[in-house]
């Protein structure tokens, strides 16, 4: 069995299958730890591109037919 702190509260947790919401130490820490991803408080950095490739895909004009 391993042991670790819990990433939310700190509080010591198992992280084997006998522990559903590893590795949190319960579903409020789950919880709550979701919810800042939710409302963007946490967030992975992305690789910036160069503007061509960060603004939206835009609907080609037709060419015109001879």
């Amino acid at each position: 069995m391993r042991i670790a702190r819990c990433p939310r509260c700190g509080a010591s947790t198992r992280l084997d299958a006998g522990n559903p919401w590893r590795p949190f130490c319960g579903e409020r820490c789950k919880l709550i730890d979701l919810g800042e991803w939710f409302g963007e408080r946490f967030g992975i950095p992305a690789e910036s591109h160069d503007q061509e490739a960060s603004t939206p895909d835009q609907v080609p004009s037709p060419s015109p037919r001879s």
